[in-house]
């Protein structure tokens, strides 16, 4: 399944059912008069938080949605039908947004969580509403309320506990395929990683959370350099990142500042959330390089270092367990 997370739509709820003009005429009956009946009231336009969806592709083929409209008023005072709300299911972590792209109408981070984005219109009035002492037989009837309609635009942030954040080639989708069930692609070339990846890292029984990793950031991505700086609105839910560097390429310094740098300018809190940082392949360094690679990460951060191999599973666990923490912490709060 491909992965699509902004797509843009046509929304409209149902115009109301019309009233219509009808008189009582029955043998036998000495007052008869009108009995037009009322325009039922038009579908609205509901949004729904469904679990087992993780894309908006399905939006890149069907972006016209427009629910029923009310049935027509009859005689004998029969109202219209009411016409059924259009359900349009979407992920978990859908925001939407307005046509200007930066006016959030609605945020569905809960599953089974439903929004009413545009309401139906109401039915119209039959011509039994205008009786009166001095008009007996009005043939006035209304005609439905039209309904409300606009274009809006889906965002999808994916719902994750952790982010892997890094320069492209740290080793994010290894790191995430060793500890979790998920199975990116995993190559020797940069931007391996084309769209978010989630994964379910379970400690024991009782402990487990969600990590997602997303393509390699660069130096300029806040500008559009490489993949951009698009994909890391999945990471702003994220309760601590886990930021991993390639320890074996050199330059760790240069590689943390590069990724914080994007970070702040990205914006959205990201630089503000916890950081654990780590050294990754451990095994292709001296012990003499890690430690002073570790020693000038630590100088320039101001927090500890960590050190594992994604290959061969070596400092993995404690890893684990320091994410686990932060974000026990996070729920708890």
């Amino acid at each position: 399944m491909k992965f699509l997370d902004q797509a843009k739509i046509f929304i409209k709820s149902g115009d109301g059912g019309d009233g219509v003009t009808a008189f009582r005429r029955e043998k036998y009956i000495e007052f008869g008069g009108p009995d037009g009946g009322d325009g039922g009231r038009g579908g609205d336009i509901v949004f729904e938080a469904m679990q087992n969806l993780n894309t908006l592709i399905d939006f890149r083929y069907t972006q016209h949605f427009k629910a029923r409209k009310g049935g027509n008023g009859e005689g004998s005072n029969r109202t219209g039908a009411a016409a059924q709300s259009l359900v349009i299911k979407v992920p978990v972590g859908t925001q939407i947004f307005d046509d200007d792209r930066e006016t959030m109408l609605a945020d569905l981070d809960q599953p089974g969580q439903r929004i009413v984005l545009l309401k139906g219109g109401d039915g119209g009035f039959g011509n039994a509403r205008f009786k009166t002492s001095t008009n007996r037989a009005p043939r006035r009837a209304d005609k439905g309320w039209p309904g409300e309609e606009r274009w809006v635009w889906l965002r999808l942030k994916l719902i994750a506990d952790a982010g892997l954040v890094g320069l492209p080639n740290a080793g994010k989708s290894t790191f995430l395929k060793a500890v979790s069930g998920a199975n990116p692609k995993i190559a020797d070339y940069p931007f391996t990683t084309l769209h978010p990846q989630l994964g379910v890292v379970r400690l024991s029984m009782t402990e487990e959370f969600v990590l997602a990793d997303i393509p390699g950031l660069i130096e300029g991505a806040h500008e559009g350099t490489g993949l951009g700086d698009r994909f890391l609105g999945h990471v702003e839910r994220c309760a601590v990142l886990l930021h991993l560097i390639d320890g074996a390429a050199g330059k760790v310094v240069d590689a943390w500042r590069t990724i914080r740098h994007e970070l702040e300018a990205y914006g959205g809190g990201l630089a503000d959330k916890p950081e654990i940082i780590v050294l990754n392949k451990t095994d292709s360094m001296t012990a003499r390089e890690f430690s002073s690679r570790r020693a000038a990460l630590e100088k320039a951060s101001g927090a500890p270092v960590m050190g594992i191999c994604a290959v061969t599973g070596e400092g993995v666990k404690e890893v684990l367990r320091a994410l686990q923490k932060v974000i026990n912490e996070a729920r708890a709060r």
